[in-house]
């Protein structure tokens, strides 16, 4: 066990992480998981977390705050009637499905697997942002009926795997077929909703009792953890919403690119460093 000087700059970590957090989620809609995934695997890692379990407690734990943070988000943007409820509805089924269907792979895939996910969804997710031009477009008007059913099964299950909220999936969704980024982000907070809450139970499921898991765990969920950001995370959403409406559509293009690929060259260093 780490002296106590040690734990108390962790917690004050992962306070900090909590600011940031809240203000991505606010930001751009993605809950905070894209930050938080990594602070706790060197958290955890820190305090002697079995590396076969690691991954999935990093993951299972942002997904458990995601649902506070996705929530306070969803509720500011819809206040200034940015949030597309429409199609929130129409994958009122697809996103939570997606998320079960990702709790289930995750009880059987490594942690190595988990972080190489996150690192190849990062990466392509960012490097459209960065290099976004508006020709790149799959069409005009998003799709409806069994197209978009599938596309909501895919991101709730590739975000339940990276243990983020979907903003980082559905921002790109929607831009690719030319709805703004501000409506993008602030639909956003609502699918992590959708994720967020079905993800709770179903990595509790994949962890429940697996061995290594530190105190506090229920499965591959540490409420200290959650404990500790989320009070933080919910003061601090308001801001990043404020911020997201006053800043340009590149300005948040580009600020989102560059943090997801910092993100995945984390994750890369993690496995081949």
């Amino acid at each position: 066990m780490p002296p106590i000087a040690d734990l108390a700059l962790f917690a004050l970590a992962l306070a900090a992480a909590g600011v940031v957090s809240g203000l991505l989620a606010g930001i751009f809609g993605i809950g905070g998981g894209a930050i938080l995934v990594p602070v706790f695997y060197q958290v955890f890692g820190y305090l002697d977390v079995p590396e076969a379990v690691r991954m999935h407690l990093s993951v299972g734990t942002s997904i458990a705050i995601i649902v506070p943070t996705s929530l306070r988000s969803f509720t500011a943007h819809r206040k200034r009637s940015a949030v597309d409820m429409d199609l929130l509805k129409s994958w009122i089924v697809a996103l939570p499905l997606g998320a079960i269907l990702a709790s289930v792979i995750a009880a059987f895939i490594s942690s190595v697997g988990l972080r190489l996910v996150f690192v190849g969804i990062a990466l392509l997710v960012a490097l459209r942002m960065l290099f976004n031009r508006e020709t790149w477009r799959i069409g005009d008007t998003l799709p409806g009926g069994i197209s978009r059913q599938i596309a909501g099964v895919v991101i709730g299950t590739l975000s339940g795997l990276m243990g983020i909220g979907g903003g980082v999936l559905n921002n790109t969704y929607m831009t690719s077929f030319g709805r703004p980024i501000h409506q993008a982000v602030a639909t956003s907070s609502g699918v992590g909703v959708l994720i967020s809450i079905p993800g709770i139970f179903g990595y509790i499921w994949a962890g429940w009792g697996e061995p290594g898991l530190p105190p506090g765990s229920t499965g591959f969920i540490n409420w200290i953890a959650v404990a500790l950001i989320v009070p933080i995370a919910l003061v601090v959403t308001p801001w990043g919403v404020r911020l997201a409406h006053a800043m340009s559509k590149r300005q948040l293009e580009i600020g989102f690119g560059i943090f997801l690929i910092l993100v995945a060259l984390r994750f890369l260093y993690s496995i081949y460093g």
